[in-house]
């Protein structure tokens, strides 16, 4: 009994620090902010989901977190897994160098952009330098410019993620596979991709939700005339001070975080299973 009871012990503290740290203050803002009653939230939330330019800022809310999301795993899994099965003595210095932008600070990494993507900046001289073009392209305040930024911004996290469950994948079954006849890519994808599916449905969830909550890229890559549901929340709670309006923002960003990562879980089940 008591060796049962440990366990749920040692959770209880880090449990009660979630639930009144976390748990409490966003159900708060979720469903009964300031001075606003939760009727409210749901006349509102109603009118979001009935205005075109609101379900604009949805759709390209979640179509912007799908495409960074699925740039992430699709060149953070390859890394990954050559950084796993690597056996230079620099792939330790290799993987170190790949989630040292982890460090950084967000609105650093993001200000890099504004020098790369201006219209004097590095992308822009390099075009007219070469000729290809008259002008410099407006390449800020665009949809790539937010995507560019946030790729940057969270391949490292997707990279340490599936590294993490690339490493707990036997590296002797690449070799067993291989000794039976199967290719390295037909080891790839049959074996080592399905291994490791639960590695890339933490990551697709981790990079996913933090695309669609990120403020400080989209705002300063994206301006004002492509605004994300993390933009137009700050808005509502710091500039107008619409709490009501804040809360249905908030709500919809949870459900696509919870909607997106239940389909990321149930799409990994199945691939592992067939």
């Amino acid at each position: 009994m008591r060796t049962r009871l440990t366990p749920a012990l040692l959770l209880l503290p880090g449990l009660a620090f979630l639930l009144i740290g976390f748990l409490v203050p966003s159900l708060a803002m979720l469903l009964a902010p300031p001075g606003t009653a939760t009727s409210d939230i749901f006349v509102r939330l109603g009118e979001m989901l009935t205005d075109p330019y609101d379900l604009a800022i949805i759709g390209r809310t979640l179509l912007l977190g799908l495409v960074v999301t699925a740039i992430c795993v699709c060149l953070g899994f390859p890394t990954a897994y050559l950084l796993a099965r690597s056996t230079s003595r620099w792939a330790g210095v290799f993987l170190a160098l790949a989630i040292f932008p982890l460090l950084l600070s967000n609105v650093v990494r993001t200000f890099g952009w504004l020098v790369v993507l201006g219209s004097n900046g590095a992308i822009g001289q390099l075009l007219t330098g070469l000729g290809l073009v008259d002008k410099a392209p407006q390449l800020l305040y665009t949809p790539l410019a937010i995507i560019l930024g946030l790729t940057q911004l969270f391949l490292p996290l997707a990279i340490i993620t599936c590294y993490s469950a690339v490493s707990q994948v036997d590296a002797g079954l690449d070799d067993a596979a291989r000794g039976l006849g199967a290719s390295r890519i037909r080891t790839f994808w049959d074996v080592v991709l399905p291994l490791s599916l639960p590695g890339i449905v933490v990551a697709s969830t981790l990079v996913f939700a933090g695309s669609v909550t990120a403020y400080t890229t989209p705002y300063l890559l994206g301006g004002s005339g492509n605004r994300m549901l993390s933009t137009q929340l700050f808005s509502y709670a710091s500039v107008t001070i619409d709490w009501a309006s804040a809360s249905a923002t908030a709500l919809i960003m949870t459900v696509l975080v919870f909607a997106v990562s239940a389909v990321a879980t149930t799409v990994g089940r199945k691939g592992a299973t067939s």
